[in-house]
């Protein structure tokens, strides 16, 4: 389990994340991504992220779990179908220079390497966010990835 691994992000997942912290810039927002992995043969392991799900936004930083849980089963069961799985989920704080990985996020993120042992929990710079919109900056708007790998 400890071979590197890369993560692909599709432009329409990667949209759907900016937009989601785009519309709420006040509140810290978050999702699921959906993907597959892709021939486990090659070096590094890619997991290919083909979609975005939004779950929330909210201002006090204060998610509930169970809503978290029974959206992470609803998408896990809708995509499944489809031959994918939740490889991911997103957060974005809702102060811009907050760098930190709430508790939370990490929770969910455990759930979903319990199903998807190359999980990881993205973090959005809303910085960058803010400064692409103003056409400033070109660069990726994740801060950073936290993984279990």
């Amino acid at each position: 389990m400890g071979a590197e691994c890369q993560y692909e992000l599709a432009q329409a997942a990667y949209v759907k994340l900016a937009l989601h912290a785009l519309k709420h810039p006040a509140a810290a927002v978050n999702g699921l991504l959906v993907g597959r992995l892709l021939d486990g043969a090659s070096s590094p392991v890619v997991v290919a992220v083909v979609d975005a799900v939004p779950l929330s936004h909210c201002p006090h930083h204060l998610p509930l779990l169970p809503t978290h849980e029974l959206a992470l089963n609803l998408v896990e069961d809708h995509f499944g179908a489809q031959g994918l799985a939740v490889v991911c989920y997103y957060h974005a704080n809702a102060l811009r220079d907050d760098a930190d990985l709430p508790a939370v996020a990490k929770r969910v993120g455990d759930h979903i390497f319990r199903n998807f042992p190359r999980a990881a929990v993205l973090l959005l710079n809303n910085n960058k966010l803010e400064e692409a919109v103003k056409g400033k900056n070109r660069e990726p708007v994740i801060w950073c990835a936290w993984t279990w790998v």
